[in-house]
């Protein structure tokens, strides 16, 4: 049993003496943003909420409550997290020994100084053996460094999934809306058109009117008739694409609400743009991915360096099976050093190509980093002039219902400098 209190003893001091890994230390790393956004735009605290529901539309809340349950790519991030959690309890594993047991059973004779065999002998023994590589430069703590912020990455990049998934849906429920109604307008065009067709071709089968006029009231009717199909196209793939989302087979949807029912939702505030960094999990996942790969460089400067490595088997022996838990205890202890001396330049080059990569997933965190502030700044500017096409097209459709009206009155009874009001 003293064998065990030694190893113990050793790995103590092993651990202590291992207290520093050699590598870089991680740092978070540093970005220049801007103080205010572009757009004019008066920032505010934002809160965490669950903007859909600003809609109050239960169709389109079951849809993406059902998406965010159901979705294959969600599904897919959600292994991917089970698997990182379980490689980094695998690497947390490799820093402590790892006890086995052997046992097995012989028989055979062996020659002695002559060519003739002596007397047949049994040898039978059970083993527990337990091996220790001390983690003395950080080689096994830094992997399990990375397998840590790998963890952290699957989780949010399962959240930026999540997130892009409700935007998603929320974007193609309002344009299967959108078509369904443009599909209605059109129908009705179409009525409309087929109507003064047919009125026309009355006036000219009576000589009241040119071919031409014909051709023009036929040219307006086939432009109506082919937007009818081009719009139940486009409602049949809107609905496709959103049944994908949903985690379920291609369908197509017929949905009750118009896009009249819907709520204009209120101003949704936004935030600094150095708050956006602390709250986009897109960025935290491409720190979190540098964090890992940081942490491979330490393992890959640490494989440089000789290993230790401790054995010990404590067990018993015997030539009889009846006599194997009768006999003494035999054990056995060793220490070993394993180190590179010469390989061509190997570990050294594995160190450069585990740096270079570590800044590359640094550049691709300033990537992001710029790539959200864009998007702010893009969504923004959207928000800004959607809200001035927006009051231009009423003051249109204001403007050309009225001359409709004017224009049908003056065609049908005659009138002249008839004003209707708005």
């Amino acid at each position: 049993m003293k064998i065990l209190k030694y190893i113990g003893a050793i790995g103590i001091i092993s651990l202590l003496l291992s207290s520093c890994m050699v590598g870089p230390k991680f740092q978070k790393p540093e970005v220049v943003v801007p103080e205010s956004y572009q757009s004019t735009h008066v920032a505010a605290d934002s809160i965490n909420l669950r903007w859909w529901e600003l809609f109050n539309d239960t169709i389109l809340d079951t849809m993406i409550v059902h998406a965010l349950e159901h979705n294959k790519d969600v599904l897919m991030a959600a292994k991917r997290i089970e698997q990182a959690r379980a490689y980094h309890g695998m690497t947390k594993a490799e820093v402590w020994p790892s006890l086995t047991i052997q046992a097995g059973a012989g028989t055979g004779n062996y020659l002695g100084n002559g060519n003739k065999a002596t007397n047949t002998s049994n040898q039978f023994y059970v083993t527990p053996a337990l091996s220790w590589e001390l983690d003395f430069w950080g080689k096994y703590r830094r992997l399990s460094e990375a397998a840590q912020a790998d963890l952290i990455a699957s989780e949010f990049g399962m959240r930026s999934l999540q997130i892009s998934l409700i935007a998603d849906v929320a974007r193609l429920y309002f344009e299967l809306l959108d078509y369904q109604k443009r599909l209605t307008i059109a129908e009705k065009t179409l009525a409309l058109r087929q109507n003064s067709l047919d009125i026309i071709r009355l006036r000219f089968d009576n000589g009241i009117i040119p071919e031409i006029d014909l051709n023009q009231a036929e040219a307006q009717w086939a432009v109506a008739a082919a937007a009818i199909p081009s719009y139940e196209r486009q409602v049949a793939q809107t609905g496709y694409a959103l049944s994908i989302l949903l985690g379920e087979n291609p369908i197509s949807f017929t949905l009750e609400a118009t896009l009249s029912d819907e709520i204009i939702t209120p101003e949704i505030p936004t935030d600094l743009p150095s708050d956006l960094l602390k709250r986009r999990p897109d960025i935290s996942q491409a720190e979190a991915i540098y964090h890992a790969q940081n942490a491979q460089v330490g393992a890959a400067v640490a494989a440089r360096f000789p290993s230790f490595s401790l054995t010990g088997i404590l067990g018993v022996a015997s030539n009889e099976l009846s006599s194997l838990t009768t006999g003494g205890l035999a054990w056995s202890a060793s220490a070993g050093l394993l180190s590179p001396i010469f390989e061509f330049g190997k570990n050294k080059r594995r160190v450069e190509v585990e740096r270079k990569k570590a800044e590359e997933m640094l550049i691709n965190y300033e990537s992001v980093v710029i790539q959200a502030l864009r998007d702010v700044e893009e969504a923004l500017n959207n928000i800004r002039t959607l809200k001035d096409e927006l009051a231009a097209r009423e003051i249109y459709f204001t403007a050309t219902n009225n001359a409709s009206k004017l224009s049908v009155l003056r065609y049908d009874k005659g009138f002249r400098n008839t004003k209707i009001g708005f």
